[in-house]
């Protein structure tokens, strides 16, 4: 597998088109740590309250079941991996936040048009992967970075959660495809940016990303390749000068699962160096 280069760099190209959303969602690092707390079952009883005590082997083929709605399989192994971040994050406060400076924020009759962000320089574990689909891509990237997180790290240790797991996805030159070799990344939590662990899988890579400056732009539902060419061009169509950003790479970031009917997440579009 080519891992290639992961940081948030920019491109070349121009703006084009999109159709409406289809019904295809993602499942992602953050949905397996928090499907635990917030899915529910057939019945519409929480998981949680249905059974406290879940065990591995039964966890695991609930997400099993989850994953193959979306064309990916779960082997075995993700069944430890599965378990730590369900014990580890029983509610959001574990989850730690991204920091970064807000320069602009633009708004119209008191809705949130858009945001410029400065992201600091720090240390991201991140893979470069290409399935069949765009969605398998995003789904073994994530399941990838979630056994590095649970343990097959240098310490042996679970590291903990930050929020949003990004995706650097790349399209054509009038934005009408998104390409299937996607970036997969996670930003180590503060405590381990100085001595970053290392990996136990060497298709993942530690790389210090430059500080770098976002415009961002918050949407709700799935993200998928269809939804996220309209969130290119919607973004495009939002910001004073498009140009002023990279154009054929972009990013999706994610900061809650696709079970919720309101999922939030950003589209990042990169300022030009």
């Amino acid at each position: 597998m080519d891992r290639g280069g992961c940081q948030m760099n920019g491109g070349n190209g121009s703006g084009g088109d999109g159709s409406g959303p289809d019904q295809t969602g993602m499942i992602t690092l953050e949905d397996l740590e928090s499907f635990s707390e917030d899915q529910l079952d057939d019945s519409g009883n929480s998981l949680d309250e249905e059974d406290k005590d879940m065990d591995d082997d039964r966890l695991l083929h609930y997400w099993q079941e989850v994953a193959r709605g979306h064309q990916v399989e779960v082997a075995q192994e993700m069944a430890e991996p599965i378990q730590q971040l369900t014990t580890n994050n029983q509610g959001r406060s574990s989850r730690e936040p991204i920091p970064f400076t807000l320069l602009v924020r633009k708004e119209k009759c008191g809705e949130l048009l858009w945001e410029k962000r400065q992201y600091e320089k720090g240390h991201w574990a991140c893979i470069k992967m290409r399935e069949e689909t765009y969605e398998q891509s995003i789904c073994y990237g994530f399941m990838k970075l979630m056994r590095y997180i649970c343990q097959q790290n240098s310490l042996g240790d679970y590291l903990g959660m930050t929020l949003p797991i990004i995706t650097v996805v790349r399209t054509n030159e009038n934005h009408s495809v998104i390409s299937h070799d996607v970036t997969v990344a996670y930003f180590l939590p503060i405590e381990h940016q100085a001595q970053p662990p290392q990996p136990s899988d060497n298709e993942i890579a530690i790389e210090i990303w430059p500080a770098t400056t976002v415009y961002t732009r918050p949407f709700t539902g799935p993200t998928n390749e269809v939804t996220i060419v309209n969130q290119i061009n919607a973004m495009t169509e939002q910001l004073d000068s498009p140009s002023v950003s990279a154009n054929d790479s972009f990013i999706v970031a994610g900061y809650t699962n696709p079970a919720h009917v309101n999922r939030q997440n950003e589209i990042w579009f990169l300022e030009r160096l």
